[in-house]
């Protein structure tokens, strides 16, 4: 069980971490060369020009102005100086929602965190009840904690009034919060320009008709039952050959660019190139007109395979975007039932065009059930299973347990350093890298089931990984972790004291996630700056494989907010701030330092890297206001 020592070696190992990412991007953005990995939302929009085009040859790669590096920190003030109205035409209302949980949390954990230190801290320390049991492991940092309160003592009536002021406080908070998240939802919609998606609705299932194609059974079914405000329809094509030949003249395109710039370059020297395999031998051609030659062959294909798919019937599939004349019109649409059958004439609010997820539009209402059924039971085995490496986690933590699994290394594990860093760093990464895997997982489970969005599929995703954090790292960690810890007064006392000491102890697994919560949300935040993954595919991408301009703007990677993978996570601490606010107050501070660090990081994020896929207008507010509520009850 981690002592006050190991919380202490976790958090200077943690700290001295993020202070080092902290170094590290401070310096590496600063770089003209890292300009596009650093700041690739200003290239996508247009307003920033590369550094690397002007200046001297070493200046095109390192920045020379040495007292920009003594302002290592000043991107902080910078993430929090741009105003929330101006943040929202820059990147979207999802964005600012997204950043607003952060503040969620700030807002529902601070006076909490005073309020407890203030009142339940000196209660439960000024107790001796953990140094009067027998056969219970436990350390000073446990004193702090409710366990440390005798049975039946009056001093329970503190923690019974605190968790009603809890209560009351994040109620407060949460009704306050979804008001102005409503307020600034209509105000956005209303201020958006029309967009096509606000008057379409997406027709799935269309039935097969003998006498007629799916176009003129959509245009027929909706002029009878649609009459007033039915406008027109797009039919949804199943055109995957077209779309590999226009891919393939985009590459084409792109050598084609190539060339001609090396022969602007160059005028008196026409390029060549080699038309046998892979360019390494047989005859040479001009390459200019090699490629231009090619890219017009393939667009006299592109035209003969789009009137192809258009006139045939075949290429249809059984869906369709309906528009109407008004809004009133579309939200009568998606929310009736349009047919006897209630598996046919699905109707629902389109999605936008970003967000469609065009592999799912044709699927049949009968495999949607089947589709969904079996992913509900492969999501009970993976979080079953998942319970193993959990559990070993939690051994972990347990320095008796390792001891007796590898006698040989005792010696070793009993050094202080080493035990400090066993006990207070190693079960945090650990789980950390056993979840690292997970997010993909259910990812491809959500596009299984069958959701025709994006933004569906990662609040799906991230209604699973909710799910999945709160079963096997909240309570499989306590249950697992309170029986290893507790196994010797399990084996020498009667079952029914059993429950008293799993009572006592799961107040004690505050220590484990103190390191879990310093590793995955101090350390973790900060290396979410850094971008050291998309730093070095860049460079990879720059160098082997850029062409073009437009080769090195694909070859940037902003990534997105990433829904469903950081809500679920945010949610995991509302439930452990929640859930031990009243028990034991010591875990309070180190989430209030995760929401503070996590706010100013994603919102230099949001501001200079993040580009978002589509735009839902917030409408994943919902979902994040009944987690907080679950994880209140």
């Amino acid at each position: 069980m981690a002592t006050l020592n190991d919380i202490g070696v976790a958090a200077a190992i943690n700290i001295l971490t993020a202070f080092a990412f902290f170094i590290a991007f401070a310096i590496l953005r600063l770089q003209p060369v890292n300009d596009r990995v650093y700041f690739p939302k200003w290239y996508l929009k247009g307003l920033r020009s590369s550094p690397i085009q002007s200046g001297g040859f070493v200046s095109k790669f390192v920045n020379l102005d040495f007292r920009s590096y003594i302002r290592f920190l000043n991107w902080m003030p910078q993430a929090l100086r741009m105003p929330e109205p101006e943040l929202i035409d820059h990147a979207g209302l999802d964005s600012v929602v997204y950043l607003r949980i952060y503040l969620l949390g700030l807002k529902i954990f601070f006076p909490i965190a005073f309020v407890a230190f203030a009142v339940l801290v000196p209660v439960n320390w000024t107790n001796t009840t953990l140094d009067k049991l027998q056969n219970l492991t436990f350390s000073d940092i446990d004193k702090l904690s409710i366990s440390n309160i005798p049975n039946g003592s009056s001093r329970f009536w503190t923690h019974i009034c605190m968790a009603y002021a809890i209560t009351f406080w994040t109620c407060f908070v949460l009704k306050r919060e979804y008001k102005i998240i409503g307020s600034m939802r209509l105000q956005f919609l209303a201020s958006d320009q029309r967009r096509p998606d606000q008057f379409t609705v997406l027709v799935r299932n269309i039935p097969p008709d003998p006498d007629e194609s799916v176009s003129e059974l959509v245009e027929h079914f909706f002029l009878v039952n649609h009459p007033d405000y039915y406008l027109t329809y797009q039919a949804v094509y199943n055109a995957n050959k077209l779309s590999e030949l226009v891919e393939k003249r985009k590459n084409l395109q792109n050598w084609l660019d190539y060339y001609q710039n090396k022969h602007s370059r160059n005028p008196s020297k026409r390029p060549l190139i080699k038309v046998g395999f892979l360019g390494c031998w047989g005859e040479k051609v001009d390459a200019i007109d090699h490629y231009t030659d090619k890219i017009e062959g393939l667009t006299r294909k592109i035209s003969t395979e789009k009137e192809t798919v258009t006139s045939s019937t075949k290429s249809l599939v059984p869906a369709a975007f309906v528009s109407f004349k008004r809004r009133w019109g579309a939200v009568v649409c998606s929310q009736t039932q349009q047919s006897r059958n209630p598996t046919e004439w699905l109707t629902e609010w389109a999605p936008e065009p970003r967000d469609i997820y065009w592999d799912n539009l044709a699927l049949p209402y009968v495999q949607l059930t089947i589709r969904r059924l079996v992913i509900a039971v492969a999501f009970f085995f993976l979080t079953f299973f998942f319970m193993i490496p959990i559990a070993f986690v939690q051994t972990l933590a347990n320095i008796e347990g390792i001891e007796k699994a590898v006698p040989f290394l005792k010696p070793l594990i009993e050094m202080k350093t080493v035990k400090s860093f066993i006990q207070g760093f190693l079960p945090g990464i650990a789980l950390k890298i056993f979840l690292i895997v997970l997010p993909s997982i259910l990812m491809l489970m959500s596009k299984f089931e069958g959701f025709i969005s994006k933004s569906s599929l990662e609040r799906r995703c991230a209604s699973r990984y909710y799910m999945f954090q709160f079963i096997n790292v909240f309570l499989c960690s306590i249950i697992a972790g309170t029986a290893l810890q507790q196994l010797n007064s399990f084996l020498n006392q009667s079952a029914t004291e059993i429950p008293k000491t799993i009572g006592v102890s799961i107040p004690m697994k505050a220590t484990f996630f103190i390191t879990y919560i310093m590793v995955d949300g101090w350390a973790g935040v900060a290396g979410e700056i850094l971008r050291l993954k998309p730093l070095i595919i860049y460079h990879l991408k720059n160098f082997f494989l850029v062409k073009t301009e437009k080769d090195r703007e694909e070859a940037m990677d902003p990534g997105t907010i990433g829904f469903n993978t950081g809500e679920p996570q945010i949610q995991l601490y509302f439930i452990l701030g929640l859930v031990y606010a009243a028990v034991s107050p010591i875990l309070l501070p180190f989430i209030l330092v995760f929401f503070a660090l996590a706010y100013v990081v994603y919102r230099h994020q949001i501001i200079n890297v993040y580009n978002q896929e589509y735009e839902s207008a917030g409408s994943f507010w919902p979902d994040v206001h009944r987690r907080v509520v679950i994880a209140l009850i």
